[in-house]
């Protein structure tokens, strides 16, 4: 049962890399992210960090059991996910207004 749920998340995982890899190689980011997303190769950068993070935490918490990192191996997990989802924010814009913003 263990490695279905395994196969699941890194399936998952995938499907949150590809738009990733299509933002940092081609600046192109899925319809309904545009209007949010201020620098695409930034928020690509940090779906690719949330999608190694999901690798990371199926490997050593589901499918690696003799390692001495396994005790230590969700924290880290979850910091790397968190500071995914914060370069992520980064790309994104902070007011979700019209590029050409300021006062007139």
């Amino acid at each position: 049962m263990t490695l279905y749920i395994a196969v699941a998340l890194v399936l998952l995982a995938l499907l949150y890399a590809a738009p990733g890899v299509a933002a940092v190689t081609r600046g192109w980011v899925p319809p309904m992210n545009r209007r949010h997303v201020h620098a695409p190769r930034i928020y690509g950068w940090g779906q690719l960090t949330v999608a190694f993070a999901l690798c990371w935490q199926t490997a050593f918490g589901l499918l690696i059991s003799d390692s001495g990192i396994r005790p230590s191996a969700p924290l880290i997990g979850s910091a790397i996910l968190v500071a995914g989802f914060v370069v992520m924010m980064v790309g994104q814009r902070a007011d979700g207004k019209s590029k050409c913003g300021g006062t007139p």
